[in-house]
């Protein structure tokens, strides 16, 4: 028997993951992950739905993450597995619950790197040379679909070199996606910082709603996503017990006090011409690259090529951390038996190729019905927080089941922050609106057919790893989904109107508390979960 803390700190595994990621690395994956695509866009997009009050939304949103962070940090340290967070939740509530939200996670990672492609792409459009890349509406023409193809390849070629090569590319990445953000704050402030802006129309002229309405559909969730990329890579961390935590919180510090700073100067230095007709009609020239165009907009044309150049890479290395992710995931699947083993083959690097392989075909397959970039937050944000939904419960239950197990990062006030942090996941979907959450049901609906299949063959055949359902274990999860699908048909966010301000959001406060409680109840027994946490750690332990 190896048990998860003494798993050994190999780094030659030819039938494995090999354990060669630090701090750094860690901390950067997630770093490099939450500043993307999001920080070119989010503070337009938010300031036109909210008003200055934006910088209250990513606050809002950046307390939000930090309580889903907190819950994973303390998970991380007791669980350092390679994709840990569709992980949870099957030690937790067994099968089926383990099966739904490594779909979720599966879902979210591997629709983002497609989307930081478009992203780049429709920056690089203020080049002449790629005027042709996009159609008016912002999906890709011949000549863009097969731009994008080969981005994605280059993502997925990076990966095959293995995680060391893929930390140092990203490392390097990181250090530049970090610095322009802070250069452009600096810079535009310097010369360009106009208090009235924030009071001259209104400071929140669209009142509460457009200021919850902006976490969620404007982008700024979205661009705070991806601290949990260093969970995703526990199973290569050389210290996982106590690089997790530190990489986890550390990387949403780093990305809240950037975005919040961005947001601010953004709004500071626009001219009043740009918005005097109101925050929801703000427009100047080249707002289609918002601070491209702000800083060519105040006389800064240096820095505007620096941005433009930064709309690639930035992107680009956002689409390659979740490349990564999106074959760490699918190798967890195979590991729990929820997907087939070919998943979870490395090759010598240790790479899980297959994943990859998959990872690619699945971003080509997303060009083409997928639209431009902002149109798709609301669904990657939706799934995002889904997928983070998971481990609340799951900390509950190792609470409860767990009470002695080693924890080498434990969250203060943990059975009040769990619930809570659960409750605020809830309430980041329901705002995403119902014309979003729609399309995410059809999305999992599709993976559960998918999986579905897959445990019935392996059930069916009488394969060893055929997964266990549980289904008792996991009876709260329909009524979760559903139930909080039909909170937002009724709701005022996309709805039907028939759930007035701030009751809605107390029914889906409600309704949170009444799962979560639920769902501690009906989990599996204390000897179920410490034999699923037995079985992960003899599959993950490297071979000798």
């Amino acid at each position: 028997m190896v048990s998860v803390d003494r798993i050994p700190q190999a780094t030659e595994n030819p039938g494995g993951l090999r354990r060669d990621v630090g701090l750094i690395g860690l901390m950067w994956a997630s770093v490099g992950s939450i500043i993307g695509s999001g920080w070119l866009y989010g503070a337009e997009k938010a300031v036109t739905v909210a008003g200055p009050a934006a910088v209250v939304s990513w606050v809002v949103g950046a307390v939000a993450i930090v309580l889903l962070a907190l819950v994973h940090a303390e998970l991380g340290g007791m669980f350092p597995v390679a994709g840990g967070t569709a992980r949870y939740p099957h030690y937790a509530f067994g099968g089926l619950a383990g099966m739904s939200f490594g779909w979720f996670s599966w879902l979210q990672a591997a629709t983002v790197a497609p989307i930081e492609v478009e992203a780049m792409i429709g920056y690089a459009g203020h080049w002449s040379w790629a005027h042709g890349f996009q159609h008016t509406d912002g999906t890709l023409t011949a000549s863009g679909f097969a731009v994008a193809v080969l981005l994605m390849a280059v993502f997925v070629a990076v990966n095959f070199l293995g995680v060391r090569a893929l930390a140092h590319t990203n490392s390097a990445a990181t250090w530049w996606k970090i610095a322009v953000p802070l250069l452009a704050i600096l810079v535009i402030a310097a010369g360009n910082f106009h208090p009235a802006n924030f009071t001259s129309e209104g400071f929140a002229p669209f009142g509460a709603k457009g200021v919850l309405s902006a976490i969620s559909s404007s982008g700024i969730i979205f661009a705070l996503l991806g601290f949990e990329q260093a969970i995703q890579l526990a199973g290569e961390s050389r210290d996982p017990k106590r690089d997790l935590p530190r990489a986890t919180l550390g990387s949403v510090a780093i990305g809240a006090v950037v975005y919040v700073l961005l947001q601010v100067v953004f709004i500071a230095a626009l001219p009043h011409s740009a918005f005097a007709g109101g925050w929801a009609k703000l427009h100047f020239e080249g707002i289609s690259g918002p601070w491209a165009g702000l800083a060519t907009l105040v006389g800064l044309g240096w820095l505007s090529v620096v941005l433009y150049v930064d709309a690639v890479v930035s992107p680009g290395g956002t689409g390659l951390i979740y490349t990564t992710a999106t074959s760490r995931v699918s190798f967890g699947l195979a590991r729990n038996g929820y997907a087939p083993k070919v998943f979870a083959r490395t090759d010598r690097r240790g790479v899980p190729w297959f994943g990859l392989i998959v990872s690619f075909v699945t971003g080509v397959v997303c060009f083409l019905p997928f639209p431009s970039w902002q149109e798709l937050v609301g669904f990657i944000t939706s799934a995002s927080v889904l997928m983070y939904a998971g481990a609340p419960l799951a900390y509950g239950v190792f609470a409860d089941r767990l009470p002695h197990r080693e924890r080498p990062y434990r969250l203060p006030g943990g059975n009040v922050v769990a619930p809570l942090s659960f409750v605020v996941a809830n309430l980041i979907i329901y705002w995403s609106g119902w014309d979003t959450l729609w399309r995410l049901g059809v999305a999992i609906v599709i993976g559960y057919v998918l999986l579905g299949v897959y445990a019935w063959y392996a059930v069916s055949a009488g394969l060893p790893d055929a997964p266990r359902l549980d289904w008792k274990a996991a009876r709260w999860l329909p009524v979760y989904l559903l139930g909080l699908g039909l909170i937002s048909w009724q709701g005022g966010f996309g709805g039907q109107g028939h759930l007035g301000l701030w009751w809605d959001m107390l029914v889906v406060a409600l309704f949170s508390l009444a799962i979560y409680y639920w769902a501690k109840a009906s989990a599996s027994r204390s000897e179920d979960i410490e034999r699923s946490i037995e079985e992960v750690a003899v599959v993950d332990a490297p071979a000798h």
